[in-house]
């Protein structure tokens, strides 16, 4: 690792020193260890830091980051790399938002040139909006989009499960990239460290604070040229991502569900606004001038089911979960066969049980 990251990593995690104080000091200073090891009175002539950062500093680089050489060891171990806005692997298109951050500590690889769009949405989510930002988030990934999110419970969880199926994904925490929140997302980010990238500009152990969520936010959609809203409330997170995507310029997508829905009221609210109203990755990738890497599906992933089969499938859609006891009902099938069939399927992939003993599709029709 390239112990000069490290220092500026310690410099950041100093109270009151924030992005535009440290690109000023990346200016002015060019390397992390010429600020670290400055004088006091050099450090004050510079004039890159407010009284109080400046205060902060003085008393924080002798009691907090004595080892920095330390620092670094434990956290190559760890495979977290740091990436500041003056290297060339940092985002060029993250560069041109208002506040971008100094720098990003990662796990997996950045790419600063590659297509990305962010799928959001709730946390709180029905069949129907889990099936559409996972099928979307595939279909996006298939054709060489990475698919970026905040890996949080619901909506976001989809999105990166869907991507990971088919291409990349990244992931943006609102803590240390070494921390799993949720913590049950823990294979999850590893699976996203290993196919795409884990990104957060907080430090290693920084714990996921309420507060630090808004501003991930504005890193979500300054990575990606567009941002697809899937189910989101009045009220939802997921607005102000969208909210920070248009001020700075970028497209925002919306996928519209029942009018009866309270979960759509967010993305109805925003195709009233004029955000493009999405149906599938065909109505996102029109509007950039993308070559398409779409793959097509080989002849032995063609789905292929029994009579029965056809017939569960033929009953169970993407938006609304059936229980068992409905599935008997409407196919007047007796208990064991449907649980044998139900078992199969879910085995394979074509189904899968949405809440405990409520089953929805998992595959297109079509595709395996």
């Amino acid at each position: 690792m390239d112990f000069d990251k490290v220092f500026w990593a310690a410099l950041q995690s100093v109270p009151e020193l924030g992005n535009i104080q440290m690109r000023r000091l990346m200016d002015y200073f060019s390397t992390g260890e010429n600020v670290w090891q400055s004088s006091k009175k050099e450090l004050y002539l510079s004039k890159c830091l407010e009284r109080s950062a400046y205060e902060s500093f003085i008393a924080c680089r002798n009691e907090k980051y004595p080892d920095v050489i330390a620092l670094a060891k434990a956290w190559e171990k760890k495979g977290i790399g740091i990436c500041t806005i003056q290297d060339d692997n940092y985002p060029d298109i993250l560069k041109k938002i208002y506040n971008p951050p100094a720098l990003l500590f990662h796990c997996g690889s950045l790419r600063p040139k590659t297509h990305r769009v962010a799928i959001v949405g709730s946390r709180k989510f029905s069949p129907y909006g889990h099936s559409v930002a996972e099928t979307l988030a595939e279909d996006l990934a298939t054709r060489g989009v990475t698919v970026v999110s905040g890996a949080a419970k619901g909506i976001d969880t989809a999105a990166h499960r869907g991507a990971l199926k088919a291409g990349r994904t990244a992931a943006v925490l609102g803590c240390g990239i070494d921390i799993a929140y949720p913590s049950e997302n823990r294979r999850l980010l590893e699976s996203i460290a290993e196919r795409g990238a884990v990104v957060s500009e907080y430090a290693p152990g920084t714990p996921p604070l309420p507060a630090f969520f808004p501003a991930r936010n504005r890193i979500i959609s300054g990575l990606s040229w567009g941002t697809v809203v899937v189910e989101a409330a009045q009220k939802s997170g997921s607005l102000i991502t969208a909210e920070m995507a248009l001020s700075e310029g970028r497209d925002v997508f919306a996928v519209p569900g029942s009018v009866y829905s309270k979960q759509s009221e967010g993305c109805h609210h925003l195709i009233k606004q004029g955000a493009k109203l999405v149906m599938n990755a065909a109505d996102i990738l029109e509007e950039y001038d993308w070559d398409s890497d779409k793959r097509p599906v080989p002849e032995e992933n063609k789905l292929a089911l029994s009579k029965d089969e056809a017939a569960v499938y033929g009953l169970l859609s993407f938006d609304k979960a059936l229980s068992v006891d409905e599935i008997i009902y409407k196919l007047r099938s007796d208990v064991s066969n449907i649980a044998f069939i139900l078992l199969q399927m879910e085995l394979r992939g074509i189904i899968k049980e949405f809440t405990p003993h409520c089953y929805v599709r998992a595959v297109k029709e079509g595709i395996l």
